[in-house]
């Protein structure tokens, strides 16, 4: 199973960035996926979700109104835009991909990729 984010960098505040996640050797359309992010010091916290079909997301009161989460289940692709960025939201990003069922669920995470906010 992997989980290969990408498309993080340096933005300026205020800027837009996408972030990709590409999931392989699993059942994508089983999984509900999300974005979390670490800054230095800080525990891991939740950004973004969304369920296996899509029809539900939820985000960080921090996030609401400025990043979008939706994904690709053809293309076994889970994105992240943000908009409006501040310095705040500089973190490293990791993709998480959660499949809870009757008994059990499995749990990846990917390597993560750095957004840095900053002038």
């Amino acid at each position: 199973v992997q989980l290969v984010e990408s498309g993080g960098g340096l933005v300026q505040p205020g800027g837009s960035l996408r972030l990709s996640c590409a999931a392989s050797g699993v059942t994508f359309s089983r999984y509900a996926m999300s974005w979390a992010r670490q800054a230095p010091g800080k525990q891991r916290e939740l950004v973004a979700y969304i369920s296996s079909t899509g029809g539900i997301t939820n985000y960080a009161d921090s996030v609401k109104g400025r990043f979008t989460i939706f994904r690709d289940n053809v293309n076994n692709t889970v994105s992240l835009q943000m908009n409006s960025l501040k310095p705040e939201d500089t973190a490293v990003y990791y993709c998480r991909a959660v499949w809870s069922y009757s008994g059990g669920s499995r749990d990846y995470w990917g390597q993560g990729t750095q957004v840095t906010v900053s002038s």
